[in-house]
């Protein structure tokens, strides 16, 4: 799976002191995505994070909610270097060390999950990937058991904001691959794989969080 960067280095990163990224977007969406994520989540149990990118989601969730347990992943060598560093310097004992996994990939690392997070990757990732989530999420979640999605969607009978037909646009120059993905193809795929109707809750900046739950 290829995942744009959009993310930072920290200071002192390109002395070798410090592997931490840093994500913009994930400073800005995070805590409208923990008040979603406290209805959504189970009280305890393994939250499987796909594509944590950074890893400043993993921490401000796991800080949040320490009844449970974080396990963040991303196919990119960077990335982990970066979730495994901002692991170590925010003292979390609820976080697992994280996974090399690739989204498209036939056997994910992970053998079941209580629930499954997937932030801003479906719009910046080949479909494949996508099929490959929703594939591995039904052989993983139990029944009821949540996948959350989190990014700019199209939505059928919907234009798109200026603002994403702008970032849609721009994705698609970047890679033909990428774009954002239409909920209803989306929802299609997941009754595919045994999940009901999403819940879908509007978030700022013209985002949806999209709730799935294992049939």
């Amino acid at each position: 799976m290829t995942k744009s960067r959009f993310w930072q280095p920290t200071q002192g990163e390109h002395a070798g002191i410090d592997r931490r990224l840093q994500a913009p977007a994930a400073e800005r969406n995070r805590d409208a995505i923990l008040d979603v994520l406290r209805h959504v989540l189970p009280p305890s149990g393994l939250v499987l994070e796909i594509a944590s990118g950074s890893g400043e989601h993993a921490i401000h969730f796991a800080a949040a909610l320490p009844a449970l347990t974080f396990q963040p992943s991303d196919p990119a060598p960077d990335a982990l270097a970066s979730i495994a560093a901002w692991t170590q310097a925010s003292g979390l004992t609820n976080i697992l060390p994280p996974l090399m996994l690739d989204a498209c990939a036939p056997q994910w690392p992970v053998e079941a999950a209580d629930a499954i997070l997937c932030i801003n990757m479906i719009h910046i990732s080949p479909w494949r990937a996508t099929e490959g989530l929703f594939r591995q999420a039904r052989l993983l979640l139990k029944p009821d058991g949540p996948l959350y999605l989190y990014g700019p969607y199209r939505r059928p009978g919907r234009p798109l904001e200026p603002s994403n037909a702008a970032f849609d646009e721009s994705l698609r120059g970047r890679d033909p691959e990428w774009g954002l993905r239409d909920l209803g193809e989306i929802t299609t795929l997941a009754a595919a794989n045994g999940f009901g109707t999403p819940q879908v809750i509007e978030m700022p900046a013209n985002n949806l969080s999209v709730i799935f739950r294992a049939g």
